[in-house]
């Protein structure tokens, strides 16, 4: 192994200062890709699906769970899964998807995207029982529906992997985003879920469009157990029909970057 040049702390911190400059380049562009995300248009979902769940049977709009957005996972966990979509010795076994798996470790703490009117689940075509097993096995809390219809292949993840997202107004559905293979790798956290979501992080200083909801950051964050005295949610109070706009809005505040 050829190691890179060993320097001085000030020969350090000055390649430091450097790469810096690119870093901050990159954050700037995850920015605009978000904010371009915010800004896709939205595709209605006119046909009826349905989950099994540990509750009964769901439909796409109950997944909500009355929130404003829903990011929906579907991992790969299949009858004759495993590991890989042609590998043997599948549920039956208690196993997922490896790739699959290392996404749902990286899962964190659910109750920081709720609080911005924002419901996450996994959906497979395991059965409820198998789901169960893995989910105790793996410590893994997120919630877990098993698909019953085309769900997965009219989003484009009826092999492998995939996260959509979807936003409703009222009852009415609609699908604002989708990204898989390698763009999955980026996801885990609060920040990145919301990043491919219609409405962002809403915070005052995303570029999102004018009327979109918004309040100013850091005052909505609290440890995940002290959510019961947090602000509603942006998404909440929003109005989209009264909403006004479509064009680009000039990001304010601070420089978060």
């Amino acid at each position: 192994m050829t190691t890179p040049r060993i320097v001085s702390r000030q020969e350090w911190d000055a390649e430091h200062q450097r790469l810096l400059v690119k870093e901050k380049q990159l954050t700037s562009a995850r920015d605009a890709m978000a904010a371009a995300r915010r800004r896709m248009p939205w595709l209605a979902v006119d046909q009826q699906y349905t989950f099994e769940g540990t509750k009964g049977t769901m439909s796409l709009l109950e997944l909500f769970g009355g929130r404003r957005q829903l990011i929906v996972y579907r991992a790969f966990f299949d009858p004759g899964v495993h590991g890989q979509p042609d590998g043997t010795a599948g549920v039956e076994h208690g196993r997922a998807c490896f790739g699959c798996s290392m996404i749902a470790d990286h899962v964190g703490n659910l109750a920081h995207l709720n609080a911005r009117s924002t419901t996450f689940v996994f959906v497979s075509r395991a059965p409820q029982a198998d789901i169960a097993r893995l989910k105790q096995r793996m410590g893994w809390t997120m919630p877990w529906y098993t698909l019953t219809d085309s769900f997965d292949k009219d989003f484009d993840v009826d092999a492998w992997h995939g996260t959509n997202a979807f936003i409703r107004i009222g009852d009415t559905v609609y699908r604002t985003y989708f990204i898989n293979g390698r763009g999955d790798e980026a996801l885990g956290n609060t920040w990145s879920y919301l990043d491919i979501t219609a409405l962002g992080r809403q915070e005052s200083w995303e570029d999102s469009p004018p009327g979109y909801p918004q309040a100013p950051p850091y005052q909505w964050w609290r440890r995940h157990d002290e959510y019961h005295d947090a602000p509603t949610a942006p998404a909440e109070r929003w109005n989209p029909r009264t909403a006004h706009g479509t064009g680009p809005e000039s990001p304010g505040g601070e420089d978060r970057r």
